[in-house]
């Protein structure tokens, strides 16, 4: 035996080596998913289960009610964490009763390996949630659900086998449906803390609602407590749709699965067919750029021997610079409308304006950018604006501070729009895309990409502006304001003195002189109120005249 070989077999004998499923990778490493601790967890888990309720909704044009409970199972001892039992129901369109064991069973199955904006990403969130909930406290994931046009309502228990990835049913069943309900109850018990994760909680119910006006949602916490966020608008975002991949986001790995399952006969017919924003005057200029002959079969590019040339096309793909942009209505923005609807509600605001940015585009990726202020009102001053970060309408609480839309926002001078510290300021951030580009799976904060930076920035300075031009307005009111009213304070005593100085002695008969007051307050209240012209704030102007009235009403003259 060679040294070599030797060598080898030393190493093996040292070292076991054997597969693990995806499922056991994410049960030994939880905090990839932010099931790092008993807060996290529990704070995770609602939030898993109440985004793929939305999602289950409203990208299907289905005004969503979402009901979520926390119940306490067993209470905390010295050694170990209180258990949970977390509920979620909504009225969504159901899972199919030959894919729930699957769609909550096994890690990396899902309705979202699709290029689509959907909440959730890689179908992980859920089924981290219930691998967490196996590993604390081993019992199985309750789920029960029906579809529109089911006569039945099915549920199931199940656990997660580790080892295989597979779901292990413990129970199922069905029931005959007795009304029209369709949707998905999910059942999970955790350990968990929720005197910790409490006001977490809260606030993520409460920014959901913020940026989901047309949802009612119901939340009941572990003390009884109810939190309701009524319906406030029927109007609902466009549901995002399908995309196919556009050139420039496509790597070597993507290239080789979409060549792998291609129909298309020619690398014409493969370039038009399978990417967007292509058609065959610009795959041919693409082909010939690159030396690949319009006709070949596109299998030829994962055949044995053939790497250089599928790098040589995936290159292309990435670098040609003639390709159209991606297109973005695929993308499902909340909307300008929404967003202030929802800021008014949860902030009861005395100035509100949001804006939705023109599509941009990251590594072959559509984006939208979509920005709100709300100023005054309920809000408390602070040293820095209250900032709620959203993703594919996700809200993110935590790690806020590494976040690209904190960066943005901490970095303007607010001085500059004239709002003085402390400042009654809350500022909205939402990205739209079909690939969020988030720092983690944990998916709580973004990236610092060049393009969307940029685009945050514009959208929250623009709507500055506004509120800049809404505040020197403002101000000038308030100055024009103090003139009228220290004015109007002297007219009845200025009346009172004009009408005994213009008629004769022999006439100061009570009536007499009452009438000419009462005609010289008039025609004093007329010069006043024209000599003042209060400026328009969005859009409304204050009546001089209404303000004049209302001081010489409170004015009292001493006899």
């Amino acid at each position: 035996m060679s040294a070599e070989a030797e060598s080898e077999e030393r190493i093996k004998a040292q070292e076991k080596y054997r597969e693990m499923s995806i499922a056991e990778f994410f049960a030994k490493n939880k905090e990839l998913a932010g099931f790092s601790n008993p807060t996290r967890a529990i704070y995770q888990t609602v939030r898993e289960l109440v985004e793929n309720s939305l999602d289950a909704t409203d990208s299907h044009n289905v005004l969503p009610e979402v009901k979520i409970s926390i119940k306490e199972v067993e209470p905390a001892t010295d050694d170990k964490p209180a258990k949970y039992e977390v509920a979620v129901e909504d009225n969504g369109i159901g899972v199919p009763p030959n894919e729930i064991a699957n769609a909550f069973g096994k890690v990396l199955y899902s309705s979202k390996y699709v290029i689509r904006q959907t909440r959730g990403m890689y179908g992980l969130g859920v089924k981290a949630a219930i691998l967490y909930s196996q590993m604390t406290t081993g019992q199985p994931v309750f789920i029960v659900s029906s579809t529109d046009s089911s006569d039945n309502i099915y549920y199931k228990k199940l656990l997660i086998d580790i080892k295989k990835n597979e779901p292990v049913i413990i129970e199922e069943g069905q029931l005959l449906k007795r009304s029209n309900w369709h949707g998905t109850k999910v059942y999970l018990t955790l350990e968990g803390d929720w005197v910790r994760a409490k006001q977490k909680i809260i606030e993520y119910i409460k920014r959901t609602a913020l940026i989901a006006p047309y949802a009612e949602i119901i939340f009941e916490t572990p003390e009884n407590e109810i939190y309701y966020f009524p319906r406030v608008t029927k109007k609902m975002p466009k549901p995002p749709s399908e995309a196919k991949p556009h050139p420039h986001g496509i790597d070597i790995e993507q290239l080789k699965a979409i060549v792998s399952f291609t129909k298309a006969k020619t690398m014409v017919e493969f370039m038009v067919e399978e990417f967007q924003s292509i058609g065959e005057i610009t795959a041919r200029k693409f082909l010939e750029s690159i030396g690949i002959d319009p006709n070949m079969n596109p299998k030829v590019l994962i055949e044995k021997g053939n790497s250089k040339l599928l790098q040589t096309v995936a290159t292309g793909l990435r670098t040609y610079k003639n390709f159209r942009p991606p297109r973005s209505d695929y993308l499902s923005p909340i909307g300008e409308e929404l967003i202030e609807v929802g800021l008014k509600r949860l902030f009861n605001a005395e100035w509100v304006k949001a804006i939705t940015r023109q599509a941009r585009a990251y590594e072959g990726h559509p984006f939208i950018v979509e920005a709100g202020i709300a100023y005054g009102g309920n809000i408390v001053p602070a040293e820095e604006p209250v900032l709620l970060r959203y993703a594919n309408k996700i809200p993110l609480l935590y790690e806020e501070r590494e976040d690209v839309s904190y960066k943005v926002v901490s970095s303007i001078n607010w001085k500059l729009y004239n709002i003085e510290e402390p400042m009654p300021l809350v500022v909205l951030v939402h990205v739209a895309s079909t690939k969020v580009p988030y720092k983690g799976v944990g998916k709580e904060s973004l990236s610092e990409v060049q393009e969307l930076e940029s685009e945050i920035k514009n959208a929250v300075q623009e709507i500055a502006r506004n509120l800049r031009l809404y505040i020197s307005k403002k101000n000038s009111e308030r100055t024009l304001r103090e003139k009228i009213v220290t004015i109007s304070k002297y007219i009845p005593e200025v009346a009172r003195s004009l009408s005994i100085l213009s008629i004769p002695p022999d006439k100061w008969g009570s009536n007499g002189k009452k009438d000419n007051n009462e005609r010289i307050i008039e025609k004093l209240v007329k010069i006043v109120s024209k000599s003042v012209e209060l400026p328009k704030i969005d859009g409304k102007e204050e009546d001089p005249e209404r303000i004049v009235r209302s001081v010489i009403a409170n004015v009292k003259l001493e006899q």
